[in-house]
């Protein structure tokens, strides 16, 4: 049989497409669901599959993707001044019925973290904190130095940034210590990468109370502990959703310093502790309103109708936003 040169290829199956594929529709891609698939879309299918392939313009996307995940958990500020370090974080409860998620662990008496992101993996990973600070102390009796533990758990997220079959930790840290230098505050990254700040925020719409920090960030260091977990507060806040608000149910304040004000039965050395429910409530009520706040009911009041009561604002809820942590 001669066949025209004029022929296409679904007219002549046999010379031009092998057998076993002669059921397909004559212009499908046999490694994509779409029929002509983009450029864009083989690129990506290509370089992100793999942790250990770095695309055309260098990049690791599945390192990439880990770092979103950080961005998916609820938020956590970190501060530090010349006497104490704090944390404080964001508590989110999948539901009425259930309790609030714990978002800081102590690892040893001069360290703790505040996560964001998944929090099996935090667990993994903080228990391997615990084993270095304990052997620390079982070696050469005293504690572990803040910057070498944090750069021990920097080292192990790095190796699943590099060997073939492992995926990034999908977390990630503030972590805050005192030693002999004074206190410490550094934030960990899936990507293996650790910095020391003076303060910073991670989780979802941090940037919100990373542009609040940048403002403030040179009176933190001569502040005392309240004047320091208030500005934590303010920052914090700015991650709220517009009907949110911080209660003692969905807020924890992690310290590391000596005893404030309000702080009872602390040891000298300022161990780390971490603050929830009715011990942080006089926090929370020493928070500037934002502007604009004090002045609505006060505008609400003179528009209400001569002989109609007023009626009281809405309580706000405890529930967070509802999204995995």
């Amino acid at each position: 049989m001669k066949v025209s040169a004029y022929c296409t290829a679904s007219q002549a199956p046999s010379l031009t497409r092998p057998a076993w594929t002669r059921h397909l529709p004559a212009r499908t891609h046999l490694f994509s669901s779409r029929p002509n698939p983009q450029p864009d879309d083989m690129f990506r299918n290509t370089y992100d599959s793999d942790n250990t392939v770095f695309s055309p313009q260098g990049r690791l996307h599945q390192v990439e993707y880990a770092l979103e995940a950080v961005k998916q958990g609820s938020a956590a500020v970190g501060l530090r001044s010349k006497t104490h370090a704090i944390l404080l974080a964001l508590k989110r409860s999948t539901g009425e019925l259930a309790s609030y998620q714990q978002k800081m662990y102590r690892i040893d008496d001069h360290v703790g973290i505040a996560i964001a992101g998944l929090t099996s993996d935090a667990r993994v990973l903080s228990n391997f904190m615990r084993q270095q600070a304990m052997s620390s102390r079982m070696i050469f009796n005293r504690p572990i130095p803040v910057n070498r533990l944090v750069s021990s758990i920097a080292d192990k997220a790095q190796v699943n940034t590099q060997e073939y079959g492992r995926r990034p930790y999908g977390v990630g840290f503030l972590v805050i210590g005192g030693d002999k230098t004074g206190p410490h505050l550094y934030e960990f990254s899936p990507s293996g990468n650790s910095y020391e700040y003076y303060a910073m925020s991670i989780g979802a719409r941090s940037q919100s109370a990373k542009t609040y920090l940048e403002k403030h960030y040179e009176s933190f260091v001569d502040c005392n502990l309240e004047d320091l977990i208030r500005h934590g507060l303010h920052a914090l806040r700015e991650t709220l959703q517009q009907d949110k608000e911080l209660t003692i149910n969905n807020t924890s304040i992690g310290i590391v310093g000596p005893a404030g004000d309000h702080e009872k039965n602390v040891p000298p050395e300022g161990p780390f502790r971490i603050l929830e429910g009715e011990d942080i409530d006089v926090y929370l009520k020493g928070m500037v309103p934002k502007e604009g706040e004090g002045a609505a009911p006060a505008t609400a009041a003179t528009e209400a109708p001569a002989g109609q009561a007023q009626q009281p604002p809405p309580a706000a809820g405890d529930e967070d936003v509802q999204m995995a942590d």
